[in-house]
């Protein structure tokens, strides 16, 4: 008998959140299901049924408690991605990080307090690549009595960007464990969980390049392009001179995503639960795991006009150049338009244009949770971000070779992070067993060269990299800041680099070797932006600062799937504080082991 057939009872009364005292509940059923985006039907994981999953709605200072229930044929963990999670480690839901993955017919209760924090974050699986299926939006409203630091808008929607592949996305893992390549691109780009009309089945290549070329030919019909069945778009109703908020996630597994809107601008008010000073801009640029708050006036002459993703490519790796469509409808448009107006579409290549972005964003110093930059560092950590190679028989004897006797592999400081498999580092730490990790995390890379220069992108030496379980261990409340740079080795591509547990300051970014003599007097310690994921260029640097005041097991990674599926990871552990209230408590009683 099937799970939910024994647990349907208690599932038909959780299904639905309720809000009482400040505590929101819901359950999570996780099941493979039929879903049909590209004219082929395809089994998928979803959390109660939908995709994206269920929206979990609460205002600042609420708790959560969310009921997993593993129904799927497939191993699962589900992370908070942004929440703190202060003192709530056991909750993070990283597998063979913070937890054992729950197994199929089990489940597991997760808790914690969304607090100190307002805005847009999201939640997704945190084992391999099912995270392209299992994802959906988390909304923190101000806490009641409280507002927006910023006029109220009429309405808000969510704008959940997404990817999709016409197989099974166990087949993606199962692919790279076995050569250590990184997945195919996806077959199309997804808007709130639709790809949009670019993506007719039966469209030929010939004729969608027709379409794109030209976009901008106000009488272009889709008679043109042929008339074929279209897989699914969403579409956004507007009233004219209305406000809208617009809470925009990046589910992406892989690509870094230009996202625009014909004829609009938008003005940011917030990235990852933070605010900031606002910013105009007609173009949103936004990498794997980062959300961005924007408000939207509908002030165009009503009509339709599309919404579009479209990749931002910062190396030589296939991608899709289809853009994923959406369409933003006047309610008053009438009968007379029958094609939406396409926006200019970036170049795929327009690095200045993706960084420059980043260039502007500061911090409203004013808003309630702000916190000022931490001047006095006590750790100091130059980290190296680069891909490279393991011997192929590393992490399986049975494993294909792709590059004769080697296999991908990503690192931070040359190092390849192994996912340990009997225990979870945080349980192994809690409990004090030794075996499971090592100490030994360095604050400096092992090889120091021109990490920018590519006469270096083939050096063997460079680019073999040492496989461990190797943590970084923080004094509690100590000051941590990071350099993180890329290198040219293999390919010099762009990683957004995620932090579990914290929020941190982004200093400073820049192209080239980062130098402390050239760079760190320009670095912004008034208003810089706060947040718990940022894009290291490729050939380039990021410099962040946070408080390490948060004890706890917290991961830290690239948030391309495809890098940290082969190692682009280390693991920060946060010792306790001085008292009970700055130290981490016990696991619950149903904490999934291995």
């Amino acid at each position: 008998m099937s799970l939910i057939m024994i647990l349907f009872p208690c599932a038909l009364l959780l299904l639905s959140s309720y809000v009482s005292a400040g505590t929101i509940e819901q359950t999570f059923l996780v099941q493979t299901q039929v879903f049909n985006r590209l004219c082929k039907d395809q089994y998928t994981t979803v959390v109660n049924g939908s995709l994206p999953g269920p929206t979990i709605y609460a205002n600042e200072g609420d708790t959560i408690i969310v009921h997993l229930i593993n129904d799927s044929p497939y191993n699962m963990s589900i992370h908070w991605h942004g929440v703190k999670q202060t003192l709530s480690c056991w909750a993070d839901g990283v597998a063979f990080i913070t937890q054992c993955p729950i197994q199929p017919g089990q489940k597991f209760v997760y808790k914690f307090k969304l607090s100190g924090q307002e805005g847009t974050l999201w939640w997704h699986a945190h084992l391999g690549f099912y995270r392209a299926t299992v994802y959906g939006a988390i909304v923190i409203y101000p806490k009641v009595g409280t507002s927006y630091p910023f006029s109220k808008p009429d309405e808000e929607q969510l704008i959940i960007l997404g990817e999709w592949w016409n197989r099974n996305v166990t087949e993606l893992q199962d692919e790279l464990d076995e050569t250590g390549v990184g997945p195919d691109s996806s077959d199309a780009n997804l808007i709130n969980g639709f790809p949009g009309d670019m993506y007719s089945c039966s469209l030929s290549s010939d004729r969608r390049r027709r379409f794109l070329k030209n976009q901008e030919n106000s009488s272009l019909e889709l008679s043109d392009v042929g008339s074929y069945p279209e897989p699914g778009t969403f579409r956004l109703k507007v009233t004219s001179g209305k406000t809208y908020l617009l809470r925009i996630i990046s589910a992406s597994l892989n690509p870094c995503i230009f996202f625009k809107i014909a004829n609009h601008n938008m003005v940011i008010v917030a990235t990852d639960a933070s605010y900031t000073n606002p910013f105009n801009t007609d173009v949103i640029i936004i990498s794997p795991g980062q959300t961005i708050d924007v408000l939207l006036t509908a002030n165009q002459p009503p009509g339709l006009y599309y919404m579009t993703t479209s990749v931002f490519v910062n190396s030589h790796v296939q991608f899709r150049d289809i853009p994923g469509t959406a369409i933003l409808e006047y309610e008053d448009v009438g009968i007379f338009q029958s094609v939406p107006k396409l926006p200019n579409i970036p170049s795929h290549y327009d690095r200045d244009l993706f960084y420059n972005s980043m260039k502007h964003l500061t911090s409203l110093v004013s808003s309630p949770f702000w916190t000022p930059v931490p001047l006095e560092v006590d750790e100091n950590m130059f980290i190296t971000i680069g891909l490279g190679f393991q011997p192929c028989n590393s992490r399986n004897p049975n494993q294909i070779c792709a590059f004769l006797e080697y296999r991908m592999a990503g690192s931070l400081s040359n190092i390849t992070f192994k996912l340990p498999t009997k225990m979870s580092i945080l349980e192994a730490h809690y409990n004090k067993v030794d075996g499971i990790y090592t100490n030994n995390f360095p604050n400096n890379p092992p090889l120091t060269f021109d990490f920018t220069d590519e006469r270096y992108m083939f050096d063997l030496e460079k680019l073999m990299t040492e496989l461990g379980t190797k943590v970084k261990r923080l004094k509690y409340n100590s000051t941590v800041e990071i350099v993180f740079q890329s290198t040219t080795l293999f390919t010099a591509e762009n990683h957004p680099m995620h932090l579990h547990g914290f929020n941190f300051h982004i200093l400073g970014h820049g192209f080239g070797n980062y130098s402390p003599l050239k760079h760190q007097e320009k670095l912004n310690l008034v208003n810089p932006v706060l947040a718990s994921t940022v894009s290291v260029p490729g050939n380039g640097w990021v410099v962040i600062r946070f408080r390490a005041n948060n004890p706890g097991v917290w991961f830290l990674h690239c948030h391309n799937e495809g890098h940290l599926a082969i190692g682009l990871a280390t693991v920060f552990i946060v010792e306790d504080g001085p008292t009970s209230s700055t130290s981490l408590p016990k696991p619950p009683e149903d904490y999934p082991r291995c």
